[in-house]
């Protein structure tokens, strides 16, 4: 199958000199980048704000999926987030998310697989070649961002695990540490956070785990250490904090279908003639812009991904 890929851009050419200038001391400088030097290293906060990291990742490569589009600046992608183990307004992540210690780090897996076990961050970025990709997030609520992600293909790990013939779909789970994430002391949702995707969607090449932003590693309020990023779909399916993967034969439940199924479904396209019971999805804003713009299907990535649904009712199959 052959999947047609988004042109290549220049980072010059869509990120503010400022940061351009950073980027190429980073490159500069870099001998290569070390895993262990990344899962070990202690954030140097570029603010005052509680989760922010600091901490530049360097060999980095540019990719062939990134959008042209205008980047989201890095204080709104870090400021303005749905992460309700750190509390349930926007501003509260950036806030509180200093609490959450995402060095050392392991995921476990389990479930239809050949090698199942404990894997730390380190022995899960092992031997990767991480890319920067620019994608599109739009969120349910009707706001939307260009995010610089760093990672790397989600189905690479997935091979390396030897699913079974059965396992048709895969399941994260968010970590689960009132401590950490004080957030998870109230009974919002049900937790750990779940959610799951279908096994042709976490092999797609466009479905990302990420460890990064801006060229830095990621800042807990946007997931640290590891997280799930598949930029057809609604923002919730983008969990944070991986501790857990499994691979199942059924369709596993999220946490947001769980709580209201008649709102979030589990394939959660991006899709402008399916509106949300309480709100139209056919128009978007965009951080930091006040006229607000067409929502595109797939979120702008129909070429890549349509024929993954080909055959399927997407009003139903929401």
């Amino acid at each position: 199958m052959i999947i047609k890929q988004m042109a290549d851009i220049r980072p010059s050419e869509i990120t503010d000199q400022q940061i351009y200038r950073e980027r190429r001391r980073f490159i500069r400088n870099a001998s290569g980048f070390l895993v262990a030097g990344m899962a070990s290293a202690v954030l140097h906060p570029r603010s005052a704000q509680a989760g922010h990291g600091g901490q530049s990742i360097e060999g980095v490569k540019s990719s062939s999926f990134s959008t042209k589009e205008k980047l989201t600046p890095y204080k709104d992608v870090t400021s303005y987030n749905n992460f309700y183990e750190f509390g349930t307004d926007k501003k509260s992540p950036a806030l509180q998310a200093g609490s959450l210690k995402p060095r050392p780090w392991t995921v476990v897996v389990e479930g239809a697989v050949s090698r199942p076990g404990n894997y730390f961050l380190e022995d899960i970025l092992k031997g990767r070649s991480l890319e920067e990709r620019i994608y599109r997030m739009r969120c349910v609520e009707g706001w939307s961002m260009v995010i610089p992600w760093v990672g790397f293909p989600l189905g690479d790990f997935i091979k390396r695990l030897e699913p079974a013939a059965n396992a048709r779909y895969v399941e994260f789970q968010t970590l689960f540490d009132p401590v950490q994430m004080p957030g998870q002391k109230r009974d919002v949702l049900e937790w750990p956070y779940v959610e799951g995707l279908r096994m042709d969607e976490a092999m797609h090449p466009l479905t990302l785990l990420a460890v990064g932003l801006y060229g830095e590693v990621l800042p807990n309020q946007s997931g640290a250490p590891l997280r799930l990023v598949v930029p057809w779909k609604y923002g919730f399916k983008g969990i944070k904090s991986i501790v857990k993967m499994r691979f199942l034969e059924q369709q596993p439940r999220g946490s947001w279908t769980r709580s209201a199924p008649h709102e979030y479904g589990f394939y959660a396209n991006v899709n402008p003639q399916a509106s949300h019971p309480r709100w139209s999805q056919r128009r978007e804003r965009r951080i930091g812009e006040f006229r607000k713009r067409k929502t595109l299907m797939f979120n702008g990535y129909a070429e890549q991904v349509a024929h993954l649904y080909q055959g399927m009712d997407l009003k139903n199959f929401f």
